[in-house]
């Protein structure tokens, strides 16, 4: 089962962050895809000024994975974990190993994988372009898919068969996942906003 919601602005894209990191308890694994530019960077903001961080939450692409204090709705200490797998998995592996366990070998040597495995009580970890890898070693987890719309300016291309490019204008379809009996039970129990796009299950 899974749910979309409509994200007509960056703003709506912030406070579904928001409203999702209002409902977390720690101990989560949040899988966050979808192309450059979708507004994965934006949801972050958003789940981070929910868990009550202060410092500014940026696309970590460059540092692999960011560590960030805040605090839950009930005021327990939060520890986020903000990966960016984008750059993990290079070329200097032996023969033969497949993208899985070269992406897992350096997990290992940043010792995520263990966090990935089993977050501790009061961890959150929100990790972008990691779909192999949380797969492999997160049974439970929300996966969290961002769409851009196609730029409908350029139809003729469309009807020629030609690539469309996504446009940076529109609304973003955000699909929510839930893998496993906890995040079943999470997205069943987790309030509507109000002020976004209608869910469908």
């Amino acid at each position: 089962m899974h749910t979309t919601i409509t994200a007509a602005t960056a703003a709506d894209m912030r406070a579904l962050g928001t409203h999702l990191a209002n409902h977390m308890h720690g101990g989560e694994v949040i899988l966050l895809s979808g192309p450059l530019g979708a507004g994965k960077t934006t949801f972050a903001q958003g789940f981070g000024a929910g868990l009550g961080i202060r410092e500014p939450i940026v696309s970590p692409t460059f540092t692999i994975a960011r560590e960030l204090n805040g605090h839950f709705a009930n005021g327990t200490p939060a520890h986020l974990i903000h990966v960016d797998a984008y750059r993990l998995g290079g070329t200097d592996y032996a023969p033969g190993q497949d993208s899985v366990n070269r992406l897992l070998d350096e997990l290992e040597s940043l010792g995520l994988d263990e966090e990935l495995e089993e977050p501790g009580t009061h961890t959150v970890i929100l990790m972008e372009w990691g779909e192999q890898m949380a797969a492999a070693l997160a049974d439970e987890r929300l996966e969290v898919h961002i769409d851009r719309p196609l730029d409908t300016m350029v139809p003729e291309m469309a009807r020629a068969g030609l690539p469309v490019d996504p446009t940076s204008a529109g609304d973003r379809i955000v699909t929510l996942t839930p893998v496993g009996p906890y995040w079943n039970q999470f997205m069943h129990d987790l309030p509507d906003m109000p002020t976004m796009g209608k869910r469908q299950a």
